[in-house]
Order: C-alpha cells, then sequence, then structure tokens
C-alpha cells in the first residue's frame, strides 16, 4: 500500500518538480535528455512512451495516437512547445520520429492482428482454402491429399477430418500463421512436423501451432512485445514481424518440448505454462530480441 501511495505521489506531483529542477540546471527537456542519453531501441522508446503519456501538454499526450502520416508535423510541434533548437540538437527530430514510429506501429500492429484473428475461415472463400491446401503442400511435398476433408489432415497435426473446425480460436490467425512459418522456414517447419510426428514425444503439430499463435497474440495485447519490437524494427512494426516473432515461438516450442521429454501428451498444458513463463521472462530483459 505505501509503495502504491509513494508511487502515485511521485507520478503526479514530485516527477513535475523534478523534471523542472534538471531544465532548470541542465537547460534540456526530459525527451531531449531520453534521445540523447540512451541507444535506440526499447530503452529509449518505452522511456519516450512513459514521458509522454504523463505530460501535462495534451499536446505530447496525442503525440502517443498520431497517425504515421502526422508524425513528421507531430514532432515539429513538439520541439516548438518544449522549445528544442534544431542547430544544438540536430539527432533530436530523427530519434523522437523514430520512436513515434514505434510506438504507434504496435498499436496499429495489434489491430491489424486483431482484425485477422476475427476473420473467420470460410469453407466457402477460395483464398482462404487455397491457403490450407498451400500448407498440406508445404508439409507434405510427396504425399497426394485424397479429398478436402479427410483424415489425412491428422498427419500434419490436425484434430478432425475438416481443419476449419479447428481454427475457431485464432481465425484466420492460426492459418496465416502456420503457413507463413511453412512458407518462410520450410526447412524448419518440416523438422519441427517430423519431431511432432515422433512415437513417443509426439504432439499435434497444427493445433500446438494454433495454441502457440494465441500466446503471441496474447503477449502483444499485453504489452509485452514491445521491448522485442521496439529493438528488432527500427520504425513501424508490421504484421510480417508478428509472423516471424511466432516463427521463433513454434522453433523454441519444439526444441523445448523434445529437450523436456514429457511423459505424456495430457501434460501439455503443465509445460505450456512453463515455456510461456520461460518466454515472458525473456521478454522482460530491455535488450531481448527473439528471432529465429
Amino acid at each position: 500500500m505505501l509503495a502504491y501511495i509513494w508511487q502515485y505521489v511521485y507520478t503526479y506531483y514530485l516527477r513535475y518538480w523534478l523534471k523542472w529542477l534538471i531544465r532548470q540546471a541542465t537547460g534540456t527537456c526530459e525527451l531531449q535528455r531520453i534521445c540523447s542519453g540512451y541507444k535506440p531501441g526499447a530503452t529509449r522508446t518505452t522511456k519516450t512512451e512513459y514521458s509522454l503519456g504523463l505530460s501535462k501538454s495534451k499536446l505530447l499526450r496525442c503525440a502517443l495516437e498520431s497517425s504515421e502520416d502526422k508524425l513528421e508535423q507531430c514532432v515539429e510541434h513538439i520541439m516548438k512547445e518544449k522549445k528544442v533548437k534544431v542547430q544544438s540538437n540536430p539527432l533530436f527530430k530523427e530519434s523522437l520520429h523514430t520512436s513515434l514510429l514505434q510506438i504507434t506501429g504496435y498499436k496499429r500492429l495489434y489491430a491489424s492482428v486483431e482484425d485477422t484473428r476475427k476473420e473467420v475461415f470460410s469453407s466457402n472463400n477460395q483464398e482462404h482454402e487455397a491457403m490450407l491446401l498451400k500448407l498440406w503442400e508445404l508439409l507434405m511435398p510427396s504425399v497426394k491429399l485424397e479429398s478436402r476433408v479427410t483424415k489425412q489432415w491428422g498427419d500434419i497435426g490436425f484434430q478432425g477430418d475438416d481443419p476449419k473446425t479447428d481454427f475457431r480460436g485464432m481465425g484466420m490467425l492460426g492459418l496465416i500463421n502456420l503457413l507463413f512459418f511453412s512458407q518462410n522456414y520450410t526447412d524448419a517447419a518440416r523438422m519441427v512436423l517430423s519431431h511432432a510426428n515422433h512415437p513417443k514425444l509426439g504432439y499435434s503439430y497444427a493445433i500446438v501451432g494454433i495454441n502457440l499463435t494465441e500466446m503471441a497474440y496474447s503477449l502483444l495485447k499485453s504489452g509485452a512485445l514491445k521491448a522485442h519490437f521496439y529493438n528488432t524494427v527500427p520504425g513501424t512494426p508490421q504484421l510480417r514481424h508478428f509472423l516471424q516473432f511466432y516463427c521463433y515461438l513454434a522453433f523454441e516450442f519444439d526444441k523445448f518440448w523434445i529437450a523436456e521429454e514429457p511423459e505424456s501428451i495430457m501434460l501439455f498444458n503443465q509445460y505450456r505454462e512453463k515455456f510461456h513463463d520461460m518466454v515472458q521472462t525473456q521478454l522482460k530483459d530491455p535488450d531481448v530480441s527473439l528471432t529465429l
């Protein structure tokens, strides 16, 4: 309770006066000190986001919601309000602009991922069907699919004869992730599938992939992926960056599962939570960069 009271008092009262005193002593505002004092990446961008979010200036707070095409103008307005001169701070404009691209881009990325998750797989949609069949071709190049609805789907880890029922929780996001992994890291995806079909340590490849999609989605939604994206994407995070993070999860979970040697697939949830905790711990590192 005391910690909460102290945090409240510091954030809404003491912090303002501390910033004022430092500005009088150094002649620079907090944003200038952040942009010049930290290297590009998560630490600089998260501190910029924190500073703007707690600013008493509506202009600075609204910068966090600015559209990409207005960010340059937004930076100009911030420099004017904070009396930051380009001549004496030549790198400030670029540094602040990059941080804002990352901050606002993360929010747009989440909105894009959410839209994809809400899109329901439809057998009447030719594009959806083509993607599903492409997934089979990539993972099972030497085996012909006998029909659209068949028990063969179990060979790549779907539960029933028709995979469409397995996409309900994550919608098209689950299929897009599985397909992206297979298209861009084909050898790795086939290797993971071979491990998933192991007689003793096997697991349902596609179902686990959809489960890991939910993990990636939840981490994105909670903000846990900010440091990762701020360190790996020097600008606006795009959907492909999220898909690449899923590929990392799929590959690393397979390694984790094989190394742990679970006694039964019935223990999946227990090991899934252990893996989730490991990833979350990694994501708390300000220098984190989880790439395949």
